[in-house]
């Protein structure tokens, strides 16, 4: 199952990812804190690793960065008892949940889907597999992001509202977690905007980092 889980990007059917879960974020973006995890979809076409460009999508001008953990799923699963859903785990990525700002601000203010401002192609930056055992304790681990060697988010994993075992035993009660499902779990606050020509380089703690370059799409 290990060899074929760090081709997640190949196989994986969906990414869930959840919008929010930082009370910082949520502030900063002048949301409400979330009494209940709020979903949003992000097609598998969106994944880019290192070597690949994020590209700003056509139309966009404000494209901002937001750093992720990001569970990959080991089996499958429905409405899965949150007290087992550790056991669903197959290891960890670090992720970027590109966001094109204005599309969603747009998309808000008329009640619409944020497809576009999310899913985009190149919308899901992500880093190789990460064995279970790298991350002794997913819930108190570092997320940092830099942007053209200035820090702008430093967070843990730690002020995440809603817990992983209750975000994959949430989220399994609508949607059916298969082997390869990739779920993001949100951003600690220092969300902004990047611009061509600049490089985003982010991590997880000590165990992994990556970095990549912002283009316009043509």
């Amino acid at each position: 199952m290990a060899t074929k889980l760090t081709q997640f990007r190949e196989f994986g059917r969906k990414i869930v990812a959840v919008g929010r879960n930082y009370r910082a974020h949520a502030a900063e973006l002048g949301n409400p804190v979330p009494q209940k995890p709020i979903l949003f979809l992000k097609p598998t076409s969106s994944y880019i690793t290192e070597g690949e460009n994020i590209k700003i999508p056509v139309g966009c001008s404000s494209l901002h960065h937001e750093v992720e953990l990001g569970i990959v799923i080991g089996k499958p699963g429905s409405a899965i008892p949150e007290q087992d859903a550790k056991s669903y785990i197959g290891g960890y990525i670090l992720a970027l949940d590109m966001t094109a700002r204005d599309f969603q601000d747009e998309a808000k203010k008329k009640g619409q889907p944020w497809s576009l401002a999310k899913g985009f192609d190149t919308s899901c930056p992500v880093s190789g597999f990460i064995d279970k055992d790298k991350i002794s304790n997913p819930e108190s681990v570092r997320l940092w992001l830099k942007v053209n060697d200035a820090t702008k988010q430093d967070g843990t994993t730690s002020d995440m509202i809603f817990s992983i075992p209750y975000l994959i035993s949430y989220i399994s009660r609508y949607f059916k977690l298969e082997e390869g499902d990739v779920i993001l779990t949100g951003t600690p606050e220092g969300v902004g905007p990047v611009a061509s020509g600049d490089v985003i380089e982010a991590g997880l703690g000590d165990v992994v980092k990556m970095k990549f370059k912002i283009e316009q799409r043509n």
